[in-house]
């Protein structure tokens, strides 16, 4: 097979995405990455000079792809209570299943540590808990904060499904999500 001449950066970035879902973010090097998408190790260092960037990088594309997903679903879920479920068990479904939602937490220990990933987390706060907010809108005597609060009830649930993982994870959080609103409005 004949290596591509050219790939775009976000075509890259995809590979690489792909690399650390499936084998961890320590599996992220440039011959890794060169070896999925096709490209010449040399032409990936010239692109993204050193593996910090590699990974910085990586991971901001997979906040552009959560921040997509994100104002999909809000833009489609329902102005009403369930629709804020709806938008959350969607969010929820990139998971697939236990080994990808551990997965996913050791890419967020990455998230963490950079400064820059973490103002990526804090406005993707912000966008997903105004979203939220707006499915209450309506809702007579709804708790200031609802957002929020409905936002890290979810991000707990999500956590204590992981530990049984005994049900499906859309079964589970529809389950508790609707508990939870129950209890506040």
């Amino acid at each position: 097979m004949t290596r591509p001449k050219t790939q775009t950066d976000e075509q890259v970035l995809d590979a690489s995405l792909a690399l650390v879902r499936e084998s961890g973010i320590g599996s992220l090097t440039f011959s890794a990455l060169a070896r999925r998408c096709g490209l010449s190790s040399a032409t990936l260092v010239q692109r993204f000079t050193n593996k910090a960037t590699l990974t910085q990088r990586t991971l901001l594309h997979a906040w552009d792809g959560l921040d997509a997903l994100t104002r999909e679903l809000a833009s489609t879920a329902p102005h009403t209570p369930d629709g804020a479920v709806e938008l959350l068990v969607g969010l929820s479904q990139q998971y697939g299943g236990i080994d990808s939602y551990g997965d996913g937490l050791l890419i967020l220990r990455e998230d963490v540590r950079d400064p820059i990933l973490r103002r990526r987390g804090v406005a993707w706060e912000a966008e997903l808990t105004a979203a939220l907010e707006a499915r209450f809108s309506s809702v007579p005597d709804a708790p200031a904060g609802i957002g929020y609060a409905l936002a890290a009830y979810w991000q707990g649930s999500l956590t204590w499904w992981a530990f049984r993982a005994d049900r499906p994870l859309h079964d589970y959080l529809t389950d508790k999500l609707n508990d939870f609103i129950s209890m506040l409005v």
